[in-house]
Order: C-alpha cells, then structure tokens, then sequence
C-alpha cells in the first residue's frame, strides 16, 4: 500500500492511499483516519461509502467527522466510489454511471466485470486490507453511507449479518431496482434479468431478512432527489413489514448534499460508537 498523502489531524492520522486491488484487478485508492487511541491498541472501524460522483476524498474533506472520531476511538474509512483505470468505453459517458458510479454491485455484464466488483471490494477485501495495515478491531465494524453509499451500505449490511454491527444511511437509495439510477445502473453492470438485481436492493433484502441492531436512516424533506429516486417509504414499510428495528428521520428543509451530512453527522457517529463499543 501506498502513502499518496498524510496529515495529523486532531491527535490522529488522515491518510490518503492506494492500492493494488485483487477483487477490482486494478489500483485503487482510499482514505483512513487514524484516531489518537490508535496508537495504544486496536479500535473499532467505520467505514463510509459516497454517493454519484464522488472519490475517497469527499467524505474526509467535506464531513467534519474527524473530530469527534478523535473523541470517540473510531478508524475512519472511505474507499473510492468506483475503479479509475483501465478506462472503459462509455465510462464517463453519464455522471450517473461508470466512473465514480460503481453502485457497490459485482458487476457480471462485460467490459464491467473485469474491474467493477466493489461489492467484494468493500465487503472482503477492504476489511482485510485493513486489518492488516491499521488498528483496527475486525470484531467491531460499523458502515455507513451517502446516497448511492447508502444503498450500498444497507446492501452490504444485510447481505452479511454479523459482518457489521451498525449500520445507517444518510438520504439512500433505498429501492434501486424501483429508480432511475438504479435501474439504470444495474441494466449496464447486471444486465437485462431484473431477478439478478434484487440482491441488491436494501428494501427487498430487508423485507428477507433482519438484523440484530436497529438501523439509522436521515432524510433532508427538500431533497430534490427524494421522490424519484430515494424512497425511503418504501424500505421504512418493509422494515415494519420485516420486524426489523429502524429510525427514519425527515428533516426538514434539508436538501441532498454535505451540508445536509455535516449537520448530523455526530449523531451517526456516536450511533455507532455505542453499537460497536466494548462489550457489546
């Protein structure tokens, strides 16, 4: 693994790095944020997943999360929201697909089968990557996310109970398969067989199948993508549906954006710091 960038930041480490990735078979690139009580024993880890468009820079720079991961003893990691080489035809296309759109899907559709495989990346080979290199506790993961990261983190949360113990979401997808985006994506990546596509969709897996813990979603009312897009309703009704324990906050005069993350970012942070606390 390579250092690109390192700074000290409240007591702690923010690194930029990259990678050799053996599930996207290419490099890739994340950033990790050391807490200070790092350095004295191993921590619990949270990892972030971004939306459309964005890097591994996004969070770090635009959420303010630092600090209070500094307070609370929680590593930090948001990994690059898509492969960036080789390039692929058509990958930059659309903003909403290839290039900083990787959906958090194994994709099986040629030529994005060959790289795009970041649910596998973040699921098994980000965890081990992680282990390895920081002081990260693997018994204690949490995982979160904006937007398309949310989908992506409720996804990976519910197809691998026990993997984490906390999960939440700002604004996600919560219905793909019932979206633009997401069906968009999903045709290009998965293909034409929609049955393929329900193993990534939060709302139907949720109605499958429960986690232990609760999940934590926010929601800003002026969000311009809320009607199109998110529906929150629909996975809200199927967790009642389920049984399984969630909180949909509805804020209002909150839009989509990191304005909206930085505002409640806290809350999710020591949401989880709870969760993933000794003991547990």
């Amino acid at each position: 693994m390579k250092t690109l960038s390192e700074h000290a930041c409240f007591g702690g480490t923010q690194r930029f790095l990259a990678h050799d990735s053996r599930e996207c078979a290419t490099g890739m690139r994340l950033a990790v944020y050391e807490p200070p009580q790092a350095k004295h024993g191993r921590v619990p880890v949270l990892y972030y997943l971004a939306g459309l468009t964005c890097t591994e820079e996004t969070f770090m720079i635009k959420a303010g999360a630092q600090r209070l991961a500094a307070e609370l003893g929680l590593i930090l990691v948001a990994p690059d929201t898509s492969p960036r080489s080789p390039r692929l035809p058509g990958d930059d296309a659309s903003w909403d697909f290839g290039l900083g759109a990787g959906f958090y899907v194994d994709a099986t559709e040629a030529p994005w089968s060959a790289h795009y495989r970041m649910y596998s990346y973040v699921t098994r080979e980000l965890p081990e990557l992680i282990a390895a290199n920081f002081a990260a506790d693997p018994a204690r993961q949490g995982i979160f996310g904006h937007s398309m990261g949310g989908h992506g983190a409720l996804v990976c949360a519910l197809r691998n109970p026990g993997q984490y113990r906390s999960v939440s979401a700002f604004a996600p997808i919560a219905a793909p398969t019932q979206c633009p985006w997401g069906r968009k994506a999903f045709t290009g990546y998965l293909g034409h067989d929609e049955s393929t596509w329900l193993e990534y969709d939060a709302t139907v897996l949720v109605s499958q199948r429960s986690l232990g813990g609760a999940i934590l979603v926010d929601q800003g009312s002026a969000d311009k993508f809320l009607a199109e897009q998110l529906n929150p309703d629909l996975f809200a009704d199927a967790c009642r549906a389920s049984g399984q324990a969630f909180e949909l906050r509805m804020h209002a005069g909150y839009d989509h954006g990191y304005y909206f993350i930085q505002t409640f970012v806290a809350d999710h942070l020591r949401w989880h710091a709870v969760a993933l606390a000794d003991g547990e």
